[in-house]
Order: C-alpha cells, then sequence, then structure tokens
C-alpha cells in the first residue's frame, strides 16, 4: 500500500532531474536533431525568441542544442521540460510565459491542433532503419502481392517509408504510404483536396478507396515487449484500425516481425470492461488532462452534459498528471475519465495502478450516449475533437422522451439490472402544480455527502456547546511519525 498511494521522501530527494549528460554523439546531432531545418525555421519568421521543448528522455542534449541554434541563429533559446502534461503536446502556455515567437517540439509528439496559434517546427529525429530486412519481413507478412496494405511507422521512423515504399513497389501496386500529418504553414494555399486525416497520420487514398479496406504494416516498436500500452501510438493504430484486417508491426533495427491481432483483441476487450465500469458507475470525475489543445473547453462541456444526461454526477478535477496518490484522495468517485490528446489518453499506467479505472472521453460516450453505436460498428476514437459537434463521428443525444433510455441494460460485470436515468419529462402533470408540505426537510443529493455518510470514521466531531471551557495547555511536540513524548519505536 505505500508503494502505490504514498512515495519515500528518501527516493523524492535522490531522485535526478533530466539526463546525466549527452544521450546523442556530439557528431550526430546535427543528424538526429535535424539543426539545419530548425535554422531554416528559425530565420524565415526571423524570430528572436525562441522556445526549444524537450521530453524528459532527451533533456541532456538539450543545453548543447540550444548553444548550437543560438551561436548559428543569433535568436534567445529558451528550453522547456517538465510540461504539467504530457510532453507530447506543445506547450503553448510555457512558451507564452517565456514571450516566444516560434516553438520548436522535439520528440515523439500527438500533432494535436494547439489552443493558441503560435508557429511551430517539430522534429521527430531520425532512427536508423534496416531498409533491406525490413523489406523481407513485408514479403514474408504478405505473400499477396494484390492485396491493398497500409505503409506506417513511428514518428522517428517516418522519414524512411518512402524509401521502403520503393523496394516493395514492383512487386507490390496497391501500397498506401502514411505520413505525419503536421500542421501546414501559415498564408500557404494548398489547390489539391486534402488527403485523410485520421491518427495523427495523413492517408493519400485514390478516390473511392477508404481506409478500411488496407491491411496494416506497422515499422517502429522494439520488438521486445509484450504490453501494447507501453507504446500510445501503437495502441491508438490498434484500437482504431479495422478489426477485420490485419496488422503487424516489424522492428527497424532487426526486421523481427509480429502480428499484432491477439494485442489489438486484448485491448479492445479491456476497453469493452471500461464501458461497462462507466455505466455502473455514479459519480464520474472529469480529469482535466490538458490545456493546450484546442476545443478542450467545448470537450469538457460535453461530457459534463454527457453525465448529467445520464443521470451521474460528476466533479471536474485539475490535478496535473494524474498519479496513484492523488486520485486516491477522491474515493467517492467510481471512475475517471482523462480528457487530454489522443497519446495522454492511451499513456501506460503507473506500476501500481490506480484506485479506480481512468477511462478516456470515447469510452464514456459509449457508455452514457444510448444512440451510440453497438460495440461493433462503433469505432475506437482516441482524439476527443472526433465526438464534438462538427465531426463526421458525432452523435448527438436523443431528446429525453426518446425510447432509447428506457431500454432495460444488465451489467456484464455485477448482473443485475441499471435502473434508467431518472428524468422529469415536461408533460408531467405533477410538475405543474405545488403541494403544500406541513414541514420542510432538507435532502441532500450531493454523492460526496452521501459517501461521507456512510464512512465508519467521519472526521473531527465540533460539538459545539457540548464541552466545558477549560485553560490552554501545552500540546504535543514534533512532527507526526516522532512525537517528543513517544518512545522511540
Amino acid at each position: 500500500m505505500e508503494s502505490t498511494f504514498s512515495s519515500s521522501a528518501e527516493a523524492a530527494l535522490q531522485r535526478e532531474a533530466g539526463a546525466a549528460g549527452l544521450l546523442t554523439p556530439l557528431a550526430d546531432l546535427d543528424r538526429v536533431y535535424e539543426l539545419q531545418r530548425v535554422v531554416g525555421f528559425v530565420r524565415d519568421l526571423a524570430c528572436q525568441r525562441v522556445a526549444l521543448q524537450f521530453p524528459d528522455q532527451l533533456l541532456g542534449d538539450a543545453g548543447v542544442v540550444a548553444a548550437r541554434l543560438e551561436e548559428t541563429t543569433g535568436s534567445k533559446m529558451f528550453i522547456l521540460g517538465d510540461t504539467a502534461y504530457g510532453s507530447c503536446c506543445v506547450d503553448v502556455l510555457g512558451a507564452e510565459q517565456a514571450g516566444a515567437q516560434a516553438l520548436v517540439h522535439f520528440g515523439p509528439a500527438c500533432l494535436s491542433p494547439p489552443a493558441r496559434p503560435l508557429p511551430v517546427a517539430f522534429v521527430f529525429g531520425q532512427r536508423p532503419v534496416a531498409l533491406e530486412l525490413c523489406a523481407q519481413a513485408f514479403e514474408a507478412q504478405n505473400p499477396d502481392p494484390t492485396a491493398p496494405v497500409a505503409l506506417l511507422s513511428e514518428p522517428a521512423c517516418a522519414h524512411a517509408l518512402e524509401a521502403l515504399a520503393t523496394l516493395l513497389r514492383p512487386r507490390y501496386a496497391d501500397l498506401l504510404v502514411a505520413s505525419p500529418a503536421l500542421p501546414l504553414p501559415a498564408g500557404s494555399l494548398n489547390t489539391e483536396p486534402e488527403p485523410l486525416q485520421r491518427f495523427g497520420r495523413r492517408f493519400p487514398l485514390a478516390p473511392g478507396r477508404c481506409l478500411e479496406e488496407y491491411d496494416a504494416f506497422y515499422v517502429g516498436g522494439s520488438g521486445a515487449s509484450s504490453d501494447p500500452d507501453l507504446d500510445p501510438d501503437l495502441s491508438r493504430l490498434l484500437l482504431g484500425w479495422a478489426p477485420e484486417r490485419s496488422f503487424s508491426s516489424c522492428c527497424p533495427d532487426t526486421g523481427g516481425t509480429r502480428d499484432e491481432g491477439a494485442r489489438a483483441g486484448r485491448l479492445r476487450a479491456r476497453r469493452r470492461y471500461l464501458v461497462e465500469r462507466a455505466r455502473d458507475a455514479r459519480v464520474v470525475g472529469l480529469l482535466v488532462g490538458t490545456l493546450g489543445v484546442a476545443r478542450h473547453r467545448e470537450a469538457l462541456a460535453h461530457l459534463r452534459n454527457l453525465t448529467r444526461a445520464a443521470g451521474k454526477h460528476s466533479y471536474v478535477l485539475a490535478l496535473g498528471r494524474p498519479t496513484p496518490p492523488k486520485l486516491a484522495n477522491f474515493p467517492e468517485v467510481d471512475v475517471f475519465v482523462l480528457l487530454a490528446c489522443p497519446l495522454g489518453a492511451l499513456a501506460p499506467q503507473p506500476s501500481g495502478g490506480f484506485f479506480r479505472p481512468v477511462l478516456s472521453p470515447c469510452e464514456l460516450e459509449a457508455a452514457c450516449n444510448p444512440a451510440w453505436p453497438s460495440p461493433g460498428l462503433a469505432p475506437h476514437l482516441t482524439h476527443y475533437a472526433d465526438l464534438l459537434p462538427g465531426s463526421p463521428f458525432h452523435v448527438p443525444l436523443p431528446p429525453p422522451e426518446s425510447e432509447l433510455w428506457d431500454i432495460p441494460d444488465v451489467s456484464l460485470i455485477t448482473g443485475e439490472l441499471r435502473p434508467p436515468p431518472a428524468r422529469k419529462p415536461s408533460n408531467d402533470p405533477g410538475c405543474s402544480a405545488l403541494t403544500p408540505r406541513p414541514q420542510l426537510e432538507l435532502v441532500e443529493s450531493s454523492p460526496a455527502a452521501s459517501f461521507l455518510s456512510s464512512r465508519s470514521w467521519q472526521g473531527l466531531q465540533p460539538q459545539l456547546g457540548q464541552t466545558p471551557v477549560t485553560g490552554v495547555v501545552s500540546g504535543r511536540r514534533g512532527i507526526a511519525i516522532a512525537y517528543e513524548d513517544e518512545g522511540s519505536s
């Protein structure tokens, strides 16, 4: 219990911030961090103050990269680290506090649109890819040369996808190469039709084709881990890809392949379980997991309206990055919903686990919206913006008088019949008249107060006016772990 709901004081004092030294050799810095492209980006905008955002695992290179950019461009560089939420999102608030005119984001990125306009350049890094080994692995996994296959990769391997497709196109004619959905430069005019954009990638589909027709071949990962939650980008693809299509991954270093069908099935089963937990919940905690992604306020209002329509109580909690000790302070909450970017909502959970399950907005939508399609027909959406009005996946709530709210529903966890949401229709004759009552009674409808009343210990009781008045006496001295009047144990 100590490791789950508390942390050791010695571990906090001995923890080191950032890396001890350089992670990348000096000779490879220009190639890995694409410094020439970054210099061109800064000079084209004529920026005097630029923010450099690094994830925690790359902070060891931040000082050298910033010094080289300052020397080359003459602009002032500010290093952003230890973001309040996820390092994959653009820290617009941190850049504004530094007075930066532009931002350069290094490392993995979710490519979510920021809440405020700011010129941003993304540098994913360039991980080495063994093209010959990956091509042989592709041919082994896809023996049919006429089958449609989509080439995907982790962001650091995206630079090698076109070269891999060049090796494969003499034999495979129906290849679809995905590319990162980088934001278009400000003021650019694109006369070509916009390609399909999903999963943070762009898919140049031919007219009349859809993404559900393609199998998937993913280049990335190490191939040594069996836990799909360790890679949120791969988890996003496994959850959102068509279940009837094959999905395989390939390690870019060794060419080792893996069929991801079983892992995708486990992920979908886990998500269906979380939907059932959300349907059984009475109190929902809405965790604010981002402040820099566009439309997060609109999404929060949508989730609050969703829980209210389903007859559930909701609380909005702004706690920064969720951890088990933080969420354990709210035992009256049945489930938590993390409102974050697609990668943040699927980020790996701490080893100790949470006191209550943490859901994504899509799972809450499936649990509270009776008009949402069944699990076999509905797509799993990883970005909350897909649930909002204006999205092709948006499903509006049915009206209060709809029969969808009264369909009997049985919990697959407890086996009990779930009661329909408590509603008062506008045509109820009892709502138009006031009935006199002999005595008014205070009715407490707060779920937190109801939970507190059911606990065996409810805190210190004041008992005002019930205790005699006495003089002030000296209290105990020391700290809670060892008072002076206590013997050493």
